[in-house]
């Protein structure tokens, strides 16, 4: 006897009388409504709130990168076949050849764009109408929002391609950048505009930018293990055929280089550094340990999905951990005056510098 075919159409899963495709949208505009709402006192002038809104920036990208593991772990990304559209005929999930969740799922991070946009331009706007202008603050928060549309395109280009590799890295590694200018943001936002000063040594601030360096080169094997391994986005999608022990074995070596970096550093700042730096250092190593047990937990394991997205959520927050250290290691001044030495960190406590009074 012949089961019942699956449910080809996203009107299969119906909530309430709706399909799930509505619920989303409406999420999605309900979501949009309430942060502008939430925002108007942020776009009238009152800075106190500016810090939590640049968190925010970090906090969407970080959840949209997880949705789009999400899409990739479960086989669904081409469960909207096409871009702009979701099918050529349609711009919801209706007879796109994948199964109704499938086509949720994909539909569902398409939509969850809109939001983390929204956060985007709400930050920029606000800094637009800020007098004294931050030029500094307004082109990072500009470049948020590019890097946000931008995904968008990438993210086109990548359902196009059948989802290749090579758009598939594209697009993470995009996040990541977009991610390291949000806690630039994040950081600058509570200090003047001005000269950047070190607090650490010509050592420390060295190390620390190639641990940078080392650590974006670890997301870039992850990527290419990813591209090389089973949760592809979707079965029929071109894989890299690269041998899989010796790439993983290259990204568990850079790995553990950035593991080293950190403990070396950790070393140069024990005397004279900001507490700021040290707990950052720490936190970066807590974050690669944490992040190495479920890499290799995930691999002698087979891959399991949820391992999968654990270890993308476990690649954010150590690479937002390194990226915060790199900027623990340095100041804004206001003026041009830039001492030659390092200077004692900015303050934690405050109002965001620079803005308060605007």
């Amino acid at each position: 006897m012949v089961g019942s075919p699956p449910a080809f159409a996203a009107d299969g899963m119906m909530v309430l009388g709706l399909p799930l495709w509505a619920w989303q949208g409406a999420v999605s505009i309900t979501g949009v409504t309430v942060l502008v709402l939430l925002a108007r006192p942020l776009l009238r002038g009152r800075m106190s709130s500016l810090r939590w809104w640049a968190l925010g920036n970090i906090v969407a990208n970080a959840v949209i990168t997880l949705s789009g593991a999400t899409v990739r772990v479960t086989g669904s990304g081409l469960g909207c076949p096409e871009w702009p559209r979701c099918t050529p005929d349609s711009f919801v999930p209706a007879d796109t050849a994948h199964s109704t969740l499938q086509a949720a799922i994909e539909f569902g991070n398409r939509t969850l764009a809109l939001p983390v946009l929204a956060v985007g331009v709400i930050v920029l706007a606000a800094l637009l109408r800020t007098r004294p202008r931050r030029r500094d603050l307004t082109a990072m928060a500009a470049a948020i929002v590019v890097g946000v549309a931008g995904q968008a395109a990438v993210g086109g280009v990548t359902v196009w391609s059948g989802l290749h590799p090579i758009t598939v890295t594209a697009h993470f590694l995009l996040s990541m950048l977009v991610l390291a200018v949000a806690v630039a943001l994040y950081v600058r936002c509570r200090e003047p505009e001005g000269a950047t000063r070190p607090t650490v040594t010509p050592s420390a601030r060295a190390l620390t930018l190639a641990l940078v360096a080392a650590g974006f080169l670890v997301l870039v094997a992850g990527t290419i293990v990813t591209g090389n391994g089973p949760h592809s986005g979707d079965p029929d999608a071109p894989r890299w055929g690269l041998d899989m022990v010796l790439i993983s074995r290259v990204h568990s070596l850079l790995a553990w280089l950035v593991v080293l970096l950190t403990a070396a550093l950790i070393v140069l700042l024990v005397r004279g550094a900001p507490r700021q730096a040290r707990v950052q250092a720490w936190l970066v190593l807590a974050a690669l340990l944490g992040q190495g047990a479920i890499g290799y937990t995930q691999y002698f394991m087979g891959v399991p999905e949820g391992l999968v997205v654990a270890h993308v959520l476990g690649a954010v927050l150590t690479w937002v951990a390194i990226v915060r250290l790199y900027f623990a290691t340095s100041e804004r001044v206001a003026g041009d005056a830039v001492s030659e030495g390092p200077a004692p960190a900015a303050p934690e406590a405050g109002a965001p510098a620079g803005a308060a009074g605007h």
